[in-house]
């Protein structure tokens, strides 16, 4: 035991305040340290519900082969500023479902709308919801009712995993990494009969994003608690009529196996014109989870670049306009015409005419998110929509330092092709924007105003 004497007052006081420094600087390290915190809940639905994203569903699922999950992932930087990434199995999300969540989240803890981000696996094995690929099929009254219902114990869903996350904070050290993947291949520029073969001849062509990025979360202890991975390209191994996550849930399932203890999320990024190969069944799916969670593990295996400094987030939406209306005789054509996808010409025609009655005439705008992250070292850009991995090649190739690109993050409203893949046209370009319900394409020049946006954002938060 230490004792004092107050026969010299000024050496007494020296002293005092030099083992106050001492013992502020003992728990220095702890007090500044990153805090993580995590969260989940199962989101698949119950009996009755359709499906989405192939036009060919006929009926609702049949049951479910894997469970659907949303998963959060909260950050509190060593100054106490905090974000959280939510993750969720589903195809696609809406603007209108990201708002009801955010302003919960902002009430209940405080959180800036630009400290949410939310992402999108797009499994195709997915619940259909009102809002999201609209123009798919005229869902009879029944599947409307359980659709909305869906909808609303999702929100409450996300919003719990959410606020379980923010509120079990534990200090943590964070590290990134990354390896490669090469089942993603580019279905734009390459016939799927064709590929084995120009993979064997390793003649595969145009653009995709081998990349898998990786970020571990390690407890006081050194245990992995948490892992979130990445990868460009569309989460559509299968099309059956039951509830699954594809490779992206397999992937997860797989890598919590083998790490037991630590939540695994996946953010998928610009694959939008990338698919899975070979596909087709639930066997390719877990092949495919299984390559991943092995690009996962190689990363963790190696050397990692550890978070240091603060967390710092902007967002913003910007106007995006389609080129032009359909006309009254295109709705009727669409509505009456015997074509293939009829269905969804129907829906599609819907769509048109519902906006009419809301609006006295089809809107040409939309309001397009976009999201910049920056923890330390390490910047995130989270774009809407299914976007093209022409922009993360570019941002990446832009940035100074070490990007992420996320999309189908925040709103998942339609295809977001570069000014290359618009002028070329075809199902990315144009005619996706039927089953999005969208009047049509995208004017020119949507490559070059997301890009400055993004640049603007990531650039305001390394002043913050």
């Amino acid at each position: 035991m230490i004792t004092f004497s107050c026969r010299h007052p000024v050496r007494f006081a020296l002293l005092f305040t030099l083992v106050v420094t001492l013992a502020r600087a003992a728990v220095a390290p702890s007090m500044s340290s990153w805090q993580v915190g995590t969260g989940r809940e199962i989101i698949t639905p119950p009996a009755g519900v359709w499906m989405t994203g192939y036009a060919a569903r006929s009926r609702p699922a049949d049951g479910t082969a894997q469970d659907l999950w949303v998963k959060a992932l909260a950050f509190a930087d060593p100054v106490g500023q905090r974000g959280v990434l939510i993750t969720l199995d589903l195809c696609g999300i809406t603007q209108e479902i990201t708002a009801r969540v955010c302003a919960q989240l902002e009430k209940k803890h405080q959180l800036s709308r630009a400290a949410v981000m939310i992402n999108v696996s797009h499994t195709h094995c997915s619940p259909w919801f009102e809002g999201s690929i609209i123009g798919l099929r005229i869902l009879p009254a029944e599947g409307l009712t359980k659709a909305d219902a869906y909808r609303r114990d999702l929100e409450q869903k996300i919003v719990r995993a959410a606020d379980y996350a923010l509120s079990h904070l534990a200090p943590a050290t964070i590290a990134w990494g990354e390896d490669s993947a090469s089942f993603g291949v580019n279905r734009r520029e390459n016939p799927e009969k064709e590929i084995p073969a120009r993979r064997a001849a390793g003649t595969l062509r145009g653009p995709s994003d081998p990349r898998v990025p990786v970020l571990a979360v390690h407890d006081a202890s050194g245990a992995l608690t948490a892992l979130l991975v990445s990868y460009a390209c569309h989460n559509t191994t299968l099309s059956f009529y039951q509830w699954h996550g594809d490779y992206a849930g397999c992937a997860q399932a797989e890598l919590e196996k083998r790490h037991p203890g630590a939540t695994v999320l996946f953010a998928l990024g610009c694959g939008a014109d990338i698919n899975p190969n070979p596909r087709g069944t639930v066997e390719l799916a877990q092949q495919h989870g299984l390559t991943l969670a092995d690009a996962a593990d190689r990363a963790l295996a190696r050397p990692m670049t550890r978070i240091e400094g603060k967390f710092s987030a902007a967002a913003e939406e910007i106007t995006l306009t389609y080129a032009h209306r359909p006309s009254k005789e295109q709705i009727l054509e669409a509505q009456q015409k015997e074509q293939p996808n009829r269905e969804m010409h129907q829906a599609w025609a819907a769509a048109m005419n519902d906006q009419i009655k809301t609006h006295g005439e089809i809107p040409l705008t939309h309001a397009y998110p976009i999201q910049a992250w920056r923890l330390g070292n390490l910047a995130w850009a989270a774009l809407g929509g299914e976007v093209v991995v022409d922009y993360a090649l570019r941002l990446r190739a832009e940035n100074q330092g070490p990007l992420w690109v996320f999309g189908y993050s925040n709103d998942v409203m339609a295809y977001i092709p570069s000014e290359r893949v618009l002028a070329e046209g075809r199902y990315e370009g144009d005619t996706s924007m039927i089953p999005y319900g969208r009047p049509g394409p995208w004017t020119a020049g949507i490559e070059e105003k997301i890009v400055t946006k993004s640049h603007e954002l990531l650039s305001r938060t390394q002043t913050r």
